[in-house]
C-alpha cells in the first residue's frame, strides 16, 4: 500500500514510517515533510506537526500555506501570538487571502485586541467574494 493510501485510510503511523524513509532520502522534500506534519497532527503529535511545518518554510520560504497551517497548529496549543506571527506572514505573502485576516482577527480577540480582530476580520469579509 502506498503512502497516501496510508494516509487517506487513517493509518498516521505507517504513512509517517514512509514519509521519514522518503525524507532520509532527500531531506528537502518539503512535499513529504509537509504530509508528515499532517499525519503527525492527525496523531495529536502538535509540536511534531510545527517541526514538520518549520522545516517546510525553511524550504520554501514562501509558502504561504504552510505558514496558515502552522498558524492553526499554534493556536491549537494556545499559543495565540506564535499563530498571529504566522498569519501576519501569510498576509505578507499573499495580502488577499481572506482566511489569514479571518483566523488572525480570531486570534487577536483570544488575546483581548478587540480592535486589531475587528479590523482583521472587517477585511475577511470585504476579501470574501459575494
Amino acid at each position: 500500500m502506498g503512502v497516501l493510501s496510508l494516509h487517506r485510510e487513517g493509518d498516521y503511523k505507517k504513512a509517517i514510517e514512509q514519509y521519514d524513509k522518503a525524507i532520509e532520502m532527500d531531506p528537502e522534500n518539503d512535499a513529504a515533510c509537509y504530509a508528515r506534519g499532517l499525519a503527525k497532527e492527525a496523531l495529536g503529535n502538535y509540536q511534531g506537526a510545527i517541526e514538520d511545518y518549520s522545516k517546510v518554510i525553511e524550504i520554501n520560504p514562501k509558502d504561504a500555506a504552510t505558514y496558515y497551517t502552522r498558524g492553526l497548529t499554534k493556536k491549537a496549543l494556545g499559543n495565540h501570538k506564535g499563530a498571529i506571527a504566522d498569519y501576519s506572514k501569510v498576509i505578507e505573502i499573499d495580502p488577499d487571502n481572506a482566511a489569514a485576516y479571518y483566523s488572525r482577527g480570531l486570534a487577536k480577540k483570544a488575546l483581548g485586541d478587540y480592535q486589531g480582530a475587528k479590523e482583521d476580520l472587517s477585511t475577511a469579509k470585504r476579501l470574501i467574494p459575494d
